[in-house]
């Protein structure tokens, strides 16, 4: 019977590796401290793709009745383990159920090939957090908000124009994932630079496919040298260093998919965020290379309930985990005025 048992259980070992569902840990691996206010539980869930998404649940302790709910996720290329869990930590100590989940091909989430995004998955991420929300016993499905930190902003964005089930939202350093791809920093690309890029990653494309592999970019170096732009100094002192380094973020390891980027190209997820009519709170760094992001996509928003917070000396990454610049304090109130 012993054996039997081994037997299924180095078969499952295997079959989640070979679809993309990577190892799980109930260890504390987090670039955080746990919090004593707080349970943590593994769970695991579908987006409407088939892949296997997976989140840690913070809840309160004490928790009686039905409470109100966040999904959290960001920053683009992080793991739960990372800015997201410290967000979802946070707001569980101050009375919200909270998800913070890896998206589709991230960390301990399924999906394969790794090291891959999409304007349309990643959206559809966001909305099957709320899916699980929505049915997890402790949850007032009318209740429930989402966090977008850095490229999961935007697609929080997305999600709020397209999903009425959330009924309010809240970026934090938030990146145009679509309009960077698509037009550079600052939106220096040409015409001509765009035509390049797509030429120059549909002939990878081709690469990959006679190799049966996928090229890699090369991501943040392993040493600065003190030349870099001051944004990549930011995320090294993140991502590479022991304040934020988690061995699943593909921000402190590999590179993406050098053509993951063709996605984005001709697909700009906030289309359609004029016609977002619950409340949303827009959180930015005063001196973050990022801010254009946020107060553009600010003055796309309609109605009275929309806010832009401007953090003032705060950079990119301080927004990340630097709690004594995140408004927690802010977004607790926020959440608890619309989430009722």
């Amino acid at each position: 019977m012993k054996i039997v048992i081994l037997i299924i259980s180095i078969l499952t070992l295997i079959m989640l590796v070979l679809t993309g569902y990577y190892y799980l840990t109930c260890r504390w691996d987090k670039t955080f401290p746990p919090s004593d206010q707080v349970s943590v539980k593994k769970v695991s869930f579908k987006n409407r793709y088939g892949i296997q998404l997976v989140g840690d649940l913070y809840i309160p302790k004490g928790a009686r009745g039905k409470l109100p709910a966040i999904a959290v996720s960001g920053p683009f290329g992080a793991v739960k383990e990372q800015s997201s869990g410290l967000y979802a930590q946070t707001m569980a100590e101050k009375g919200f159920i909270t998800l913070a989940f890896d998206p589709s091909y991230t960390g301990e989430s399924s999906g394969n090939p790794r090291l891959v995004a999409s304007p349309d998955i990643n959206t559809e991420d966001i909305s099957a957090a709320v899916d699980f929300l929505s049915t997890y016993p402790l949850v007032d499905p009318e209740r429930i908000g989402v966090i977008g930190i850095c490229g999961f902003g935007g697609f929080a964005l997305n999600a709020a124009a397209m999903d009425t089930r959330i009924k309010a939202t809240v970026t934090s350093t938030m990146y145009d994932m679509s309009r960077v791809n698509a037009n550079g920093y600052f939106d220096s690309m040409t015409p001509e630079d765009r035509y390049a890029l797509k030429k120059k990653l549909n002939e990878q494309r081709t690469k990959d496919f006679e190799q049966g592999t996928y090229a890699k970019e090369a991501g943040l170096p392993d040493q600065l040298t003190g030349k870099e732009p001051q944004f990549v100094q930011d995320y090294f002192g993140y991502y590479k260093t022991k304040r934020g380094y988690h061995k699943r973020s593909k921000n402190s390891n590999t590179g993406w998919n050098m053509t993951y980027a063709l996605s984005f190209i001709n697909m700009p997820i906030l289309s359609y965020s004029h016609e977002i009519k619950t409340p949303v709170l827009m959180i930015h760094g005063e001196k973050a290379h990022s801010r254009y992001f946020s107060e553009d996509a600010f003055k796309k928003l309609t109605g009275t309930n929309k806010e832009l917070l401007i953090i003032p000396g705060a950079n990119h990454v301080d927004l990340y985990d630097q709690k004594d610049k995140i408004p927690f304090d802010k977004i607790t109130q926020f959440f608890k005025t619309n989430l009722k």
